[in-house]
């Protein structure tokens, strides 16, 4: 009966271990493909504005290259967070909420950068401009609400969160 639970036991191990070793493999190649895509939208914006300098359309490529900066900005988040869950081998919820703060602002920034580039452009005339900007107002105001609800959340996480040693 012993040796049975010792064989138990070490299938157990053996299967931990191999569990183990294949969700390190997936976070490595994970994290491989998100510094591709953190420096290769890091390229693409520095492209664009590279472009926008020479042509003197600075203020018309703002909300492209913003909208990538901001996408490399969660991408190295994202990595942090990946990071964070190899170190500590448990997954780590603030990042994610940092994450999803990123994205919400990114968002937010674009839709009034696209605003104001279609107001300059005098292209808010017609039917068609009051449906788009009562769309693009309700989305920022919902997107303003899940700003100050991840705020909240971050800050209750980081106030009454247990502290870790790994850092």
């Amino acid at each position: 009966m012993d040796e049975g639970r010792i064989a138990e036991g070490k299938m157990r191990r053996l299967t931990g271990a191999a569990f183990g070793r294949t969700e390190l493999a997936i976070y490595l190649v994970l994290s491989v493909l998100l510094a591709a895509t953190a420096l290769g939208a890091l390229a693409s914006a520095a492209k664009h504005l590279w472009d926008a300098l020479a042509h003197w359309a600075v203020t018309t490529e703002a909300p492209r290259v913003l909208n990538e900066l901001l996408v490399v900005l969660m991408a190295v988040e994202i990595m942090n967070t990946v990071r964070l869950s190899i170190r500590a081998h448990m997954l780590v919820i603030e990042p994610f909420l940092v994450v999803g703060l990123i994205a919400s602002i990114r968002r937010i920034l674009v839709i009034t950068l696209e605003a104001a580039t279609l107001t300059k452009e005098g292209q808010w005339t017609g039917p068609s401009a009051s449906a788009v900007f009562r769309a693009s107002m309700i989305e920022l105001g919902l997107l303003g609400l899940l700003v100050l609800v991840l705020v909240f959340a971050i800050t209750l996480l980081r106030r009454y969160a247990p502290v870790s040693t790994d850092r």
